[in-house]
């Protein structure tokens, strides 16, 4: 398949993404658990009841430029395959208990109640955080059980966590704790790309429902904000 020449971020551009990745590491990394707005970071909707709603982010971010490995074991360019999409990221693993399988299949569910032509349009890409347990037979097993159109890449861990730092998002080692189980520590952010300019624009938080993704995917996909 032909793509179209990469286009370049700026400088100034990068710059003021990692801004906002500095706040957004801050708040943002847990063991699976919750995350929080950066302070720096607009609403997009003002809220009068207690859900929580997805977050327009004022210094929007550059799709991190990795390769990896895709569930069947081919190269995977993040820039290049999804290049004026629609596109969800969000970094987890497999073995997670709790806020990974709830978060995809929030997704999964908003994504279902989409025109068929949209959901074709719509790129939901899973990144381990994990990836020497997460291979791409286990991450694609794992992935089919939500929607077998989403994206599972693997790789090696310092390109993946450097990836990751350039939206502001957090990963360590995962680590054995002392009753043998092994904890990967990880930002719990979804990040949506907007096929116009390929940029990050909205940020939603572990505590999002499924509600929210259903009332914000139809406006992605045609490239506005929520």
């Amino acid at each position: 398949m032909h793509h179209a020449p990469r286009r370049h971020p700026r400088r100034t551009r990068r710059a003021l993404g990692l801004a906002l990745a500095t706040a957004l590491l801050a708040a943002g990394t847990a063991a699976c658990g919750t995350s929080e707005s950066p302070e720096n970071a607009v609403l997009s909707t003002e809220s009068t009841d207690s859900v929580k709603r997805g977050t327009v982010l004022t210094d929007p971010f550059d799709k991190p430029d990795l390769v990896l490995t895709d569930t069947e074991g081919k190269s995977y360019d993040l820039v290049e395959e999804t290049e004026g999409r629609p596109t969800l990221v969000y970094f987890g693993y497999t073995h997670c208990p709790d806020v990974c399988p709830l978060t995809m299949s929030n997704i999964a569910v908003a994504k279902s109640k989409l025109p068929e032509a949209d959901q074709e349009k719509l790129r939901v890409v899973f990144i381990t955080s994990d990836p020497e347990r997460d291979t791409p037979e286990s991450l694609g097993t794992w992935l089919r059980a939500q929607d077998p159109d989403f994206i599972g890449l693997t790789g090696d861990f310092e390109e993946i966590r450097a990836g990751a730092r350039t939206l502001g998002i957090g990963l360590e080692p995962p680590v054995k704790e002392k009753d043998g189980d092994i904890i990967s520590t990880h930002g719990t952010q979804v990040l949506a790309f907007l096929p116009k300019d390929d940029r990050a624009h909205v940020l939603y938080t572990s505590d999002v429902p499924v509600e929210v993704y259903e009332k914000d995917l139809p406006a992605l996909v045609e490239g506005r904000l929520p």
